[in-house]
């Protein structure tokens, strides 16, 4: 793929442009969509539309990867046909080809929302359609029998996630409808049947659900004891000033009903930032590997259509790994960085139990809006801690702990480009409880975002920023007496696009 703009400046060095986040390269894009593992490949889908930088007939464009890091643009996997546009899905392999595609051999099987409406009226039509590829990916055939799956009464009723599910011997397919979540099996991935619905009157209901997913996770590493994991992600609402955001549930799962932990009333978050929504996981990822790995897309409907960029617009997140972990308040989704980031480390600096004061900026000489930071705190007499980042005269994005409310947070009050929507600038931040009066801070800095894991990634905090991009100076700072930096480390991170 390649355009006029692409070929008057360098590759990927356009303003805000991420260097090691995945964008496409031109045009808009929003939900990550058949993420699926097979032949060595991480297969990253995505809403796509190839014909403007705002929201449009969608089609899915595609992307592979052997690293989850450097990724390989290849032309649009599904485009609209006579049954609508291409919504969100789900990718998966079919091994034993339950579905007659493959000749007895292996496949890939898309499981997609084709929208359009009904005849001869403006009322929305959400239906549940198949394709099918035989050559790891590079082309895909529709299914004759398409859609395979519909519900008339109910509008809102897409984006499938699929799955094998072992101890049923059947598919499972999870999928948002209208504020739940619907639940129906099959045996060949064409005939679906109605098994249960779950979520009224449980969890954040402040917008539409979508982009559902659905699995299992060890607790603590525990292999004997495993909990099931349910994302909803959460439309827009203008009455409510996050936005889009996802949460999730945990509890139990027995091939048909889903089953919640925990008081209805329970609401638990993924990302405490503006700016991780839609994200679901990759499907066959090997069990000798066995992560959970995730990815979202890095903007929120609030302003998603207007931010400062030109030739392209919008990002995802880095690859996360999901674990459960037992925390004092219950068991809770933890979220780290996929190790195979650490292959773009460049330069480093080490900095080793440093008594930091006001006053005194130990970062004093790095210029850098591409690094990762990983450093340990113990908490002294100060009362907030943390890095500015995309730092200038005028501009500055703060990344920090407030020791007195026991909080993390990031401020983009004054971080740069914001007057594109009333909503952008601010500050977000969420409750981080010190473990052994130690705070971890472990940051993401890529051009125009800021990805935070708090004490080992217990407390996620994504946001978008948009400064100027000479603004490249990094300041520790302390607020009221002293902290103790146990250990600092900062790299420098290589572009994966040139």
């Amino acid at each position: 793929m390649t355009n006029n703009v692409l070929e008057k400046q360098p590759y990927y060095t356009e303003k805000y442009r991420p260097q090691y986040h995945f964008t496409p390269e031109r045009q808009w894009m929003n939900d990550p969509n058949g993420m699926v593992f097979y032949n060595g490949e991480y297969h990253l889908f995505y809403q796509y539309h190839p014909n403007g930088t705002t929201w449009g007939p969608m089609h899915w464009g595609h992307a592979v990867s052997k690293d989850l890091v450097h990724w390989e643009h290849l032309p649009i996997g599904l485009a609209p046909d006579e049954h609508g546009t291409i919504f969100s899905g789900s990718a998966v392999v079919d091994w034993n080809d339950t579905s007659g595609f493959f000749d007895g051999q292996s496949g890939l099987v898309a499981i997609f929302t084709h929208a359009d409406t009904y005849p001869d009226s403006d009322r929305p039509r959400q239906r549940q359609s198949l394709a099918f590829s035989k050559d790891n990916g590079r082309t895909w055939i529709k299914y004759e029998g398409n859609p395979v799956l519909q519900e008339e009464n109910i509008i809102d009723f897409r984006d499938p996630k699929v799955f094998w599910h072992r101890e049923t011997n059947q598919w499972v397919m999870v999928i948002a409808a209208g504020q739940t979540v619907r639940i129906y099996t099959s045996q060949n991935l064409t005939s679906w049947e109605f098994a249960s619905e779950f979520g009224e009157g449980h969890g954040s209901h402040q917008g539409v659900w979508e982009c559902p997913d659905l699995f299992e996770l060890t607790v603590d590493g525990d292999s004997n004891q495993k909990k099931w994991v349910l994302f909803v992600s959460i439309g827009n609402d203008p009455k409510y000033e996050e936005g889009s955001r996802t949460q999730y549930f945990i509890g139990e799962f027995d091939g048909k009903t889903f089953f919640n932990d925990y008081k209805p009333e329970t609401t638990l978050w993924i990302d405490h930032g503006r700016d991780n929504y839609a994200g679901v996981s990759w499907s066959d990822v090997p069990a000798e590997d066995g992560r959970r790995i995730y990815i979202g897309w890095m903007s929120n409907w609030q302003y998603a259509n207007v931010t400062p960029t030109k030739e392209w617009r919008s990002a995802m997140t880095i690859p996360r790994v999901l674990e459960l972990k037992k925390t004092e308040e219950g068991i809770r989704l933890v979220q780290k960085p996929v190790r195979e980031l650490q292959g773009i480390r460049d330069k480093k600096i080490l900095i080793q139990n440093e008594v930091v004061v006001p006053g005194k900026n130990i970062l004093e000489n790095v210029n850098s809006n591409t690094f990762e930071i990983i450093a340990e705190f113990e908490i002294g007499t100060a009362k907030e801690f943390g890095f500015k980042v995309c730092k200038g005269a005028n501009e500055e994005t703060i990344i920090g702990f407030d020791a007195e409310n026991q909080t993390l947070f990031i401020d983009r009050t004054n971080s740069g480009e914001a007057a594109f929507h009333e909503a952008f600038a601010g500050k977000h931040e969420c409750y981080l409880l010190p473990e052994n009066n130690k705070i971890t801070l472990h940051v993401f800095v890529d051009q125009s975002s800021v990805e935070l894991f708090g004490n080992n990634g217990k407390a996620v905090i994504t946001d978008l920023i948009f400064p100027n991009q000479e603004n490249k100076h990094l300041e520790l700072y302390v607020k009221h007496e002293e902290i103790k930096l146990h250990s600092l480390e900062l790299y420098s991170l290589k572009s994966t696009w040139r």
